[in-house]
Parts: structure tokens; sequence; C-alpha cells
């Protein structure tokens, strides 16, 4: 990993010794990165993306010291339909071992929960909307540490996972107990979206819009879209977290 110097209290600079380069995994053509990339290039970090949808290859290790997976309306367990998802699991696996730091979102995290060993399986509600979290603080992570205790965030999912043996539970909402875990100095997951903006959740609506049946925790158009501040506070939780990892030494 890029070793980097600390960054005020505000992370309003983020001064690196060594550039950061960043590989992101993408499953569907409408679900980038959304502000990770705004973040990523502010800092000076090299980024590139595989789009697995088009069966591109991934990168020898040595390429990246980052790697972000993104989500995606598939399950981990769809290898039948998605021919690429076990070498990808198979990448992720090597990218942890090779102690690099893996961030998973969404699907992202149920990967890596599944390449860790613990059970993914369908939770009992669907979240698909703006619901708070409740995090939790763990003695070994510091990650959350500049977040506030409770925080709202946007989550699309229906999937979840048991924590994986030594993985550390960062949050949980009312519908989700398992919304995050942090393994090891290097490995972070995450399955609600912080870096969402307004456009990738249009861009969600647009696409996926028969999931958004009437349910406990699946909101309205206008209950997701009706307040950008949202977007713009939960963009600058994602910038925390990102600038916090950046200056964690492995």
């Amino acid at each position: 990993m890029a070793n980097c110097c600390r960054s005020n209290a505000r992370f309003t600079s983020f001064i690196k010794d060594t550039m950061i380069r960043i590989v992101y995994l993408q499953h569907i053509p409408f679900e980038g990165l959304g502000s990770i990339e705004v973040w990523a290039r502010k800092n000076g970090c090299v980024v590139t993306g595989r789009r697995l949808f088009e069966n591109q290859p991934f990168p020898a290790l040595y390429e990246f010291d980052w790697l972000i997976v993104m989500g995606g309306p598939m399950g981990v367990h769809d290898e039948d339909t998605y021919s690429w998802l076990s070498g990808e699991k198979k990448f992720i696996d090597q990218a942890v071992g090779a102690e690099k730091v893996v961030i998973g979102i969404c699907l992202g995290a149920q990967l890596l929960a599944d390449v860790l060993g613990a059970r993914v399986f369908r939770n009992a509600y669907p979240e698909i909307g703006w619901f708070p979290m409740e995090l939790r603080r763990e003695p070994a992570c510091d990650t959350l540490v500049d977040l506030p205790d409770t925080l709202e965030a946007f989550h699309w999912h229906g999937d979840t996972f048991d924590l994986p043996s030594g993985a550390l539970n960062i949050a949980s909402s009312e519908g989700c107990p398992n919304q995050g875990f942090v393994y090891g100095k290097n490995v972070y997951a995450f399955q609600f979206h912080l870096e969402v903006t307004l456009d990738g959740a249009l861009q969600l609506i647009r696409n996926c819009s028969e999931e958004m049946v009437e349910g406990r925790y699946i909101q309205t158009v206008e209950e997701i879209t009706g307040d950008p501040a949202r977007f713009t506070n939960a963009n600058q939780y994602m910038s925390r977290i990102l600038s916090r990892i950046a200056e964690t030494p492995l």
C-alpha cells in the first residue's frame, strides 16, 4: 500500500508520500465509483477500472495498491449466470492475501464475506432507500472515528452476510444487523452506500425499478431523491472513511 502523511482533522487536504493506485471492479454499467472517484482524483490517485460484464481481465497484483469491489444486482452464488464471478472471488482472495487494501461495497461486501468463509444469504427484509445506522466503535479499528454514532446511509440490497471469523462488525440498522465489517488491517466491507450520488441513485431507480415494491424498508422515488443534502452528507462521510483508510499503516 502507498504510504500517506496524515491529513488535518477535517481532511481538507491529503498530502501523499507515494501515489495510491486504485483498481475497481464494476459489475454493471450503471453502478460506478460515485463520489469515491471524486476523492481519488482530488488526492492524486491513479484510478483504473475493470468492467467484468465485458469480461475485462483482472490486473496483476503488482499493478495496484487498493482494490475496490463495487455493487450489482447479482448474488455471490450466481456463477452459472455470471461466469466471471468465480474468477473474481479468486482474485479478491489473492488481493486480501497480498495485503492490498480491499474495500467492498454492497455486492462487494458480500463477496468479501463469501471469500472469507462467511455465509451470504437473503436478508429478512430488502433495504432500498435512506435508513439510519448505528456505528459500533471497536478499539482495533478507528476507520469510523470521525463519523457520528448514528448516521443516515443509502441502501439497496436484498442479501446480507454473517460476519467472517475474526471480523469486527462496524454498523447495523434496524433491518439488517451486519451492515459492514473490518477484517485485519486491510479489508473493509460496507453493505451500505455512502458513495452514491443523486445521479447514481437515479440510475439505480431506472435500471432496478422492479425491486421497488411495497416493503417495510423500501422507500419511494420521492423519498429517495427528494433531499439532495442527503447525498452531499453521505459523500462527505465516504471521503472521511477513505482518508482514514489511507492514513492507516498496514
